[in-house]
């Protein structure tokens, strides 16, 4: 019996984390961890305590911004990271997995965090229709490591 090596056993976890998203546009799931632990898991959708967009607004989702960008939601990086340090845990030199590679936003969250390395899935920018990803550019730019896995998670997505 072979065994899975933790990038594999993150990025499927990451997968999985997506599957709670209750967006209507896009799930994303992220793990964020430290060495061979896990310190963090979130997904993306509006703060804890506010609503459940397919519930609330089956239809539309939340309110969009000029951006066509819900209002309400966090990142599923966003979410992992706040979440790590509301319960003052470190995120610095943590590696973090997620299932769409960060906006540039979340890249700026991630690499003024410490944040040493990111393993994604997909593209942002070939899910937004951009010419490149501009949140990857960053986080290379300041030296955060930015690895596409490479292996294939059967990752269904029903908005796709």
């Amino acid at each position: 019996m072979s065994r899975p090596n933790f990038d594999d056993i993150f990025m499927e976890l990451a997968v999985n984390l997506a599957k709670r998203s209750h967006c209507i546009k896009k799930h994303v799931g992220a793990v964020l961890t430290k060495e061979t632990r896990i310190i963090s898991i979130g997904y993306n959708g509006p703060p804890a305590g506010t609503h459940n967009c397919d519930e609330e607004f089956p239809e539309h989702g939340c309110a969009r911004d000029s951006k066509g960008s819900c209002t309400l939601a966090l990142h599923a990086e966003q979410n992992a990271i706040l979440y790590a340090v509301k319960n003052n845990t470190s995120v610095e030199g943590s590696t973090l997995y997620v299932t769409l590679a960060p906006c540039l936003a979340c890249a700026r969250i991630i690499f003024s965090m410490g944040i040493k390395k990111v393993v994604f899935m997909y593209s942002y920018a070939a899910y937004k229709g951009l010419p490149h990803d501009e949140g990857l550019e960053f986080l290379k730019k300041f030296g955060v490591a930015v690895v596409q896995y490479s292996k294939e998670i059967v990752y269904e997505d029903p908005l796709i």
